[in-house]
């Protein structure tokens, strides 16, 4: 079983706003409101790709009734805690004419390290060695700063494999528990390693020494329009970019994350999981809001993925 955690999430209003400007009145000539939140993104696409999870994570108020409401009408089961306060509303605002994404994010409800345990004994009593932990996205306010490590470690104790999907001081602490695969993007890998790179061999080199230092599995580079990097201790695969129409980057590499969960999760080889997740990222960035791509439109772009192996 595949769980994804999400300790902040959001309804997030995807709008369309042609060339928009600042300091002046814009209109809107699109919008769309979904559930969201990178776990509960993950989620959705894992149930596109015909896999099941269980959606966790902590929610407030209207807001927070509203997404749980929402994700069991899409026939996702959950699991999440509810809080005092109001469950962010998050702001995507897209510019077709521009053709930028513009984030506008609030920044959620306190959840205190007490509520944040009982979460995480809660989580640790239902999973099993087989199981899968999408661990993914910001932390809430009044959450102690090293969450994500002792969550790693705790799921990695019971043997299950941890998918850590988070970036800048929460995916510095939360590698020392040495999670199962991770996801930085090239700029992120830059930074953890002090040093500019860009070439997928640069990337490579620096994803194999993060691996050894830390005792990670799997680290997935993505590389944005440019595509993304494989690595594992026997092999490495650059996979292309697909170039597609976007409709929204918001969620694309939730989508990549919940296809290797998926992967993983069926036992497919290092160049299935490339093709899958390349062509579900890209389904996904078709797509407007965060909504999840149809199976359908994944399946007619994997045989176009282009992959090399370094």
């Amino acid at each position: 079983m595949i769980y994804t955690v999400t300790l902040n999430p959001a309804l997030d209003k995807t709008v369309e706003i042609p060339s928009l400007k600042v300091d002046t009145v814009n209109r809107i000539t699109k919008m769309r409101t979904d559930p969201g939140g990178k776990g509960i993104n993950v989620s959705k696409v894992i149930q596109k790709l015909g896999g099941t999870s269980v959606a966790t994570g902590v929610l407030g108020g209207h807001t927070g009734q509203s997404i749980q409401s929402s994700l069991a009408q899409m026939g996702l089961e959950t699991d999440f805690t509810f809080v005092d306060g109001e469950t962010r509303t998050n702001l995507k605002i897209i510019d077709p004419a521009e053709h930028t994404n513009t984030d506008i994010n609030e920044p959620g409800v306190i959840v205190s390290e007490e509520v944040l345990d009982t979460m995480l004994q809660r989580l640790l009593a239902r999973i099993t060695p087989d199981a899968i932990v999408v661990i993914s996205g910001s932390m809430p306010k009044g959450s102690p700063a090293d969450t994500y490590f002792t969550w790693t470690k705790a799921i990695s104790g019971k043997g299950a494999k941890v998918f850590l999907d988070a970036d800048g001081d929460l995916l510095k602490a939360g590698l020392n528990a040495s999670p199962y695969l991770i996801k930085p993007n090239d700029r992120e890998l830059s930074e953890l390693m002090g040093a500019p790179l860009s070439s997928p061999e640069e990337l490579a080199k620096a994803a194999r020494e993060l691996m050894a230092q830390y005792r990670i599995q799997k680290i997935v580079v993505s590389m944005g329009g440019a595509g993304a990097l494989y690595v594992t201790a026997d092999e490495t695969i650059y996979a292309e970019g697909l170039h597609v129409p976007v409709g929204s980057t918001v969620g694309a590499g939730d989508s990549v994350v919940a296809a290797l969960a998926v992967a993983e999760e069926r036992g497919l080889s290092l160049a299935d999981a490339v093709c899958l997740s390349t062509a579900t990222g890209a389904a996904n960035v078709m797509c407007s809001g965060t909504q999840a791509a149809e199976y359908s439109i994944i399946e007619e772009l994997i045989p176009k993925v282009i992959y090399h192996c370094l």
